[in-house]
């Protein structure tokens, strides 16, 4: 290698790390912000200071005991929680039809799947919010945005079925002639190889579902025992619009779950996302 092959390497080397320092940096910078405020006092809070004077790790214990605080948490682990675990059990079998099994109407199907995917869901809020509150009376509760998952998620379905295509056809094969069934081969063979586009798909229903504002607004505004975290937050905020210290302190404690479980579950959904469409 010349000496100038080799230093037009350390030359790129420098110039792929330094953007990638920036970048990491651009992401980040907001996060440090958020927290190093959370721990100033209310005067410090918001002026020129990037650093607290004094570390008021209290802010997070007021912040706790505010009143409907822990309501707000346990309504979001509900939600996002059993809404996950609804949305995932629901959409396999739907998206393992529509990857394994041959049918007349599985192009028809399919494409139904990609509409509803592009349908917003402030379109169909109205007929929904009168089925749900009137029909059902079922305002004022989490319920009407749980339920629907049961029945399986478009996304979540489009996104299983081009994980399962993945998965070669022969392994199946040999399931049915040792005898297994469709829903014996889904459980035995096909799930244990479609662990990294579940826990993809998983993780996706999971943080949609804790950061969702729009369907905890239209159904349980007016219950403030069935607020999530999310549209809680709102409530916190309007009340201490002058305490940005506490308000950073909550938006801490709001985000830092779904933080935490990226960071143990990134390596199971980064390589369900990267096989995912691999082949369509």
């Amino acid at each position: 290698m010349t000496p100038a092959h080799r230093r037009a390497t350390v030359l790129r080397w420098v110039a792929v790390h330094s953007l990638a320092i920036a970048a990491a940096l651009f992401f980040v910078l907001p996060f440090v912000f958020v927290f190093l405020t959370s721990l100033m006092t209310d005067q410090q809070a918001l002026t020129r200071d990037l650093v607290p004077d004094t570390w008021v790790w209290e802010n997070y214990a007021k912040v706790w005991d505010t009143p409907g605080f822990l309501t707000w948490w346990r309504n979001t682990l509900l939600y996002a929680g059993l809404g996950t675990l609804l949305t995932v059990a629901s959409s396999i079998p739907v998206a393992y039809a529509l990857a394994k099994f041959r049918f007349r109407a599985q192009r028809f199907s399919l494409l139904l799947v990609i509409a509803m995917m592009m349908l917003p869901p402030q379109v169909v809020i109205i007929p929904m919010y009168l089925f749900w509150a009137k029909q059902l009376d079922l305002s004022g509760t989490l319920w009407p945005l749980i339920i629907p998952l049961a029945f399986g998620d478009a996304f979540s379905i489009f996104l299983l079925r081009q994980f399962l295509l993945t998965i070669p056809d022969e392994y199946l094969d040999a399931a049915r002639v040792d005898g297994c069934g469709e829903l014996r081969a889904l459980l035995r063979v096909v799930l244990p190889m479609a662990k990294p586009g579940i826990a993809a798909v998983a993780l996706f229903s999971f943080f949609c579902l804790w950061n969702d504002y729009f369907g905890p607004q239209i159904y349980a505004s007016d219950n403030p025992a069935a607020w999530t975290l999310s549209y809680g937050l709102e409530s916190f905020k309007g009340a201490h619009h002058t305490n940005w210290n506490l308000t950073m302190a909550a938006t801490v404690m709001v985000m830092a779950p779904v933080i935490v479980l990226f960071f143990f579950a990134q390596k199971a959904f980064v390589e369900g996302v990267t096989l995912t469409g691999v082949k369509g």
